[in-house]
C-alpha cells in the first residue's frame, strides 16, 4: 500500500475502533435477512472468480505442469499442480477482487457487533464455499475441448 492508503486504512480502522468502543454499551439486533444476502454475495462472488481460475489453469496446463514442475521436483501431480496454482492464485487474487469491486460489490454496511455475530460469519463462510464450488465447476469449461482432441488423435 502506498503511504496514503496505508494512512486511510489507519483512520478507517481507528474510526472503527471507536464505532466498537462506543456500541459495546449497546444491545445490537442481529443482522438482517437482507444484510445476511449482501454478506453472503460480498464473499461469495470473488470465490466464483478464484475456483474458475483455479479449475479452469490445473484442467488446461496440468499435463504441462505435471511434466515440467513434476519431473524436475520429483514430487506427484497433485503436488506440482497445487505449488503452481497456489504462485497463481496468489498473484491472481488481487486481480479478481478488483474485479469484484468494479462490478460494484460494496462491503456490508454492518456494526463492528454485527460483523462479529454467527450468523454474519456463517453467511460469509457459506458464501465463500458456494462461491468456489460454482467457480470449480464452471472452470470445467476446458473439458469440453478434450474429447475432440483425443478423437483426432485416435483417428489419425
Amino acid at each position: 500500500l502506498h503511504s496514503t492508503e496505508r494512512s486511510c486504512l489507519l483512520r478507517e480502522l481507528h474510526r472503527f475502533e471507536s464505532i466498537a468502543i462506543a456500541q459495546e454499551k449497546l444491545e445490537v439486533a442481529p443482522p438482517s435477512p437482507g444484510q445476511l444476502r449482501h454478506v453472503f454475495f460480498h464473499n461469495a462472488l470473488p470465490f466464483v472468480g478464484f475456483g474458475f481460475l483455479d479449475n479452469a489453469i490445473m484442467i488446461a496446463a496440468g499435463t504441462q505442469i505435471e511434466l515440467s514442475i513434476g519431473v524436475v521436483l520429483g514430487i506427484s501431480t497433485m503436488a506440482g499442480n497445487c505449488l503452481f496454482l497456489f504462485s497463481c492464485s496468489s498473484s491472481l487474487a488481487g486481480y479478481v477482487e478488483a474485479l469484484a469491486s468494479r462490478l460494484g460489490l460494496s462491503i456490508p454496511d454492518l456494526t463492528p457487533k454485527q460483523a462479529d455475530m454467527w450468523q454474519t460469519r456463517l453467511s460469509a463462510h457459506l458464501g465463500k464455499a458456494i462461491g468456489v464450488t460454482i467457480g470449480c465447476i464452471l472452470g470445467m469449461f476446458p473439458l469440453l475441448f478434450f474429447g475432440e482432441e483425443e478423437e483426432k488423435l485416435e483417428e489419425k
